[in-house]
């Protein structure tokens, strides 16, 4: 569904930017068609306020769409306190919101921080296809995956009632991952081909209702340990599938995160630069 313009006005000067609201499973994002190139990139206070829940627009992250030789487009993502990195369910948002721009129609090839990435669109939902990933690192008993971010997995016995940022914070700046830290999930089987994950995310500083990338990285351990290819998975925010293949080497291929990707709402900002 797409909402009419709803207005934010803040009493700065200098910049007003026109933006638009996605979610995909809860996971938040400032969408802004940066195409003209006018957005000041290096200002990492400004994504930051954009990104404020009180005083700005309110997202887990801010997303810029770009113009981008020998692709449809490139997706410029900040977290929410200006770090970048790849984010799974921004890219499906926006794959979605280049689509209604009109940039591409139902498939696509674009450029992310790690690289190209390809996806298309499937009625309100998006299947994005991941970077590679080599292997999966044993961290004790828990192992640690880059899915184009790095990511900390603990499977535990009840993810509803864990402590998710307690411990998720605990992990993120422990000296294992120090200087930049690590996503971190927490994982509770629920059927045979299907998780439940809670993501404390970096750059946001707690959890969120979902993390694209983390819950790729939790289904190739799931999909690892149980010889599966497809693996459902439950977040708060909603529902996501991972599909993936593996090669003997025991690196993965072919990985698709697939899940909806919605516009919630567009309007002007005016912002101190």
């Amino acid at each position: 569904m797409v909402f009419e313009p709803h207005k934010i006005e803040i009493s700065y000067d200098n910049m007003e930017i026109a933006f638009y609201k996605y979610q995909g499973t809860g996971n938040d994002f400032v969408m802004i068609d940066d195409r003209a190139e006018n957005f000041p990139v290096h200002n990492l206070g400004l994504v930051q306020n954009l990104c404020d829940r009180r005083f700005g627009i309110g997202a887990d992250g801010l997303i810029l769409i770009r113009n981008k030789s020998g692709f449809d487009f490139e997706m410029i993502y900040f977290n929410a306190d200006g770090s970048q990195s790849m984010c799974g369910n921004g890219a499906r948002c926006a794959v979605a919101f280049s689509r209604f721009l009109g940039i591409i129609e139902n498939e696509t090839y674009f450029l992310a921080i790690d690289g190209p990435h390809d996806a298309k669109v499937a009625g309100d939902w998006i299947e994005l296809g991941m970077s590679p990933v080599t292997s999966l690192a044993n961290a004790g008993k828990d192992y640690f995956v880059n899915t184009g971010s790095p990511h900390h997995v603990r499977f535990v016995e009840d993810v509803t009632s864990y402590p998710v940022v307690k411990e998720g914070a605990e992990i993120r700046y422990s000296e294992t991952y120090a200087p930049k830290g690590t996503n971190v999930n927490f994982v509770t089987p629920i059927a045979s081909d299907e998780i439940y994950v809670r993501t404390y995310e970096r750059g946001v500083e707690a959890e969120t209702l979902s993390c694209g990338t983390g819950v790729t990285a939790c289904a190739l351990v799931f999909g690892y340990q149980n010889e599966l290819h497809e693996v459902k998975i439950k977040t708060p925010g909603g529902n996501l599938k991972v599909r993936f293949s593996e090669s003997a080497d025991g690196s993965f291929q072919n990985i698709v995160l697939v899940g909806p990707a919605e516009q919630v709402f567009k309007g002007i900002i005016h912002a101190e630069i």
